[in-house]
């Protein structure tokens, strides 16, 4: 996550008060703003008008009865409001929205990212900055037409794009919501803005649904996966599987003739003290299995968190030597497309 993301988390609750979010006076959506811009049209415009998208969200709801939705597989029924790794049952909780600043500048534009928090996680790493949310469950449940009203809103406010921002585990209640707002005008572009430890299956569920996946790829070792994120030894191929079909999908960043992106991944590394997130490795596998366009953002906001204080190795925060290694590694790949 990005370093201004507990910054503005402060600031969306002040500002949208309980999960309200309200249109601002007077601003016109992204999407039809005047100016020349050539029209966009999500991807998930089609798989509606096809049928298509009722059909996967049917077999999204049907995986919940033995929920196998993520890597986990804990098939606990959460139609039955049953619950184990992720915390989460058949409730939709979101902890807050509304338009962010800080994320990736081809998101974020001159209107915002359309951010919408979504409590409880599956991944449930030790070192999480936002453990309030991902860990502990903070929010408050909400409606799928609660949730529909809210995309629409930060359409309304000109957010370039609707940002899920931990949406493994809650995926049929998103296709639910898409389905109402889409009937009410949505037509902006989805981010999948996940953590990385996703279901290759969930995945391809979502072909033509999501327009922009954001993933982070944390680890390159099985070991220390399971040592720092509740036991998923699993998770640098599941990763590794997870983005090479998000990239098969929609391939390298494209964006308008603003910058702003319109389809395409967005790849996050959190570069982690002591090399343990296998920064080196990380940038090569990008190089030679997706592109060496590969839009990146290697970040170096890591910092001692939730319980990374009871880890010696990870109690502590970058170097300068750490993060100037890591730029040495991606120029070394020949990354052509870090962000800045």
């Amino acid at each position: 996550m990005s370093c201004s993301r507990r910054r503005f988390l402060r600031d969306a609750l002040a500002a949208a008060s309980a999960l309200a979010v309200y249109p601002a006076a007077g601003c016109r959506a992204a999407w039809r703003r005047p100016g020349g811009f050539k029209e966009f049209e999500p991807a998930y415009l089609e798989l509606e008008r096809e049928g298509e998208l009722a059909k996967r969200e049917k077999e999204l709801w049907a995986i919940y009865e033995k929920c196998q939705l993520c890597p986990r597989k804990c098939e606990v029924n959460r139609l039955a409001g049953e619950n184990k790794v992720c915390e989460a049952t058949n409730e939709l909780v979101v902890h807050s929205a509304g338009p962010h600043y800080g994320e990736e500048t081809p998101l974020v534009g001159r209107w915002g990212s359309g951010t919408i928090f979504f409590s409880h996680c599956n991944l449930r790493c030790c070192f999480c900055q936002n453990w309030e949310i991902a860990h502990r469950g903070d929010g408050g449940p909400m409606s799928h037409g609660r949730l529909a009203r809210v995309m629409l809103a930060l359409q309304e406010r000109g957010c370039h794009n609707i940002n899920l921002v931990t949406p493994t585990h809650v995926v049929p209640h998103i296709v639910r919501a898409l389905r109402i707002a889409i009937a009410d005008g949505l037509r902006l572009p989805l981010v999948y803005n996940t953590g990385g430890y996703d279901k290759l299956e969930t995945i391809q569920q979502l072909d033509g649904v999501v327009d922009i996946y954001m993933p982070d790829f944390k680890f390159q070792d099985g070991e220390l996966s399971h040592k720092y994120c509740a036991e998923a030894g699993d998770y640098p191929q599941v990763a590794a599987a997870a983005i090479k079909e998000m990239h098969r999908q929609v391939g390298v960043l494209e964006t308008d003739e603003r910058g702003i992106a319109t389809r395409g991944v967005i790849l996050r590394h959190l570069v982690m003290p002591h090399n343990l997130a296998g920064t080196d490795r990380f940038v090569e596998w990008v190089a030679r299995e997706l592109s060496r366009d590969t839009y990146v953002n290697l970040m170096a906001q890591y910092r001692p968190s939730h319980k990374a204080f009871e880890y010696p190795e990870i109690a502590r925060s970058l170097t300068v030597e750490e993060w100037s290694r890591s730029l040495r590694w991606a120029a070394a790949a020949g990354l052509s497309n870090l962000a800045r």
